[in-house]
């Protein structure tokens, strides 16, 4: 497996080309001494269920994985806690609001993205939503459905995190 910051070439302080492998981890800047270090990006996952024991499952509009289920979710923005995170995601992707949510658990992840490999932390909540009647397909989702859990197939989804997590879910919610 190649290193995190392989296509880091140049220190982002300096602009060295004197920019390489420091440890597992990180590089370092032979010139100014700058240690960069990968660390991974916050992701949230919603699991939504309705009155019927069924999850709120989302078609992928876009790559990586177009076409595949998901999980209502994306990227934390910075100064944004986790919680409102998932509040926003599912608002931007499904309208929805959540009127509750409590963690779950978390799945480390390599997400590809511009053919670049960004490791992720993705955190999944359990998310309560009292009112599913304005439930609409937004921003990066092309489709919403519901899924008895124990009909959702792990191999229908996209992305390896979200796998695990279904296989998680599917022991927690059977």
């Amino acid at each position: 497996m190649p290193h995190p910051l392989d296509t880091f070439r140049f220190c982002p302080r300096c602009g060295s080309k004197n920019f390489s492998e420091n440890n597992a981890k990180s590089k370092i800047c032979a010139n100014c001494g700058f240690i960069y270090y990968a660390n991974p990006s916050a992701a949230v996952v919603a699991v939504i269920e309705n009155g019927k024991g069924e999850i709120l499952v989302a078609r992928r509009a876009k790559d990586p994985a177009q076409g595949s289920f998901d999980l209502p979710g994306g990227f934390c923005d910075m100064d944004e806690t986790a919680e409102e995170s998932v509040r926003r995601e599912v608002k931007e992707e499904t309208t929805l609001d959540i009127i509750e949510l409590s963690f779950l658990f978390s799945i480390p992840n390599i997400y590809v993205y511009s053919e670049m490999e960004i490791h992720t932390m993705d955190l999944f909540f359990r998310c309560k939503v009292n009112n599913f009647s304005g439930l609409t397909a937004n921003d990066d989702v092309s489709e919403l459905v519901f899924i008895p859990v124990k009909q959702l197939n792990p191999k229908d989804f996209g992305l390896t995190s979200i796998r695990k997590g279904i296989e998680k879910l599917q022991k927690i919610l059977i």
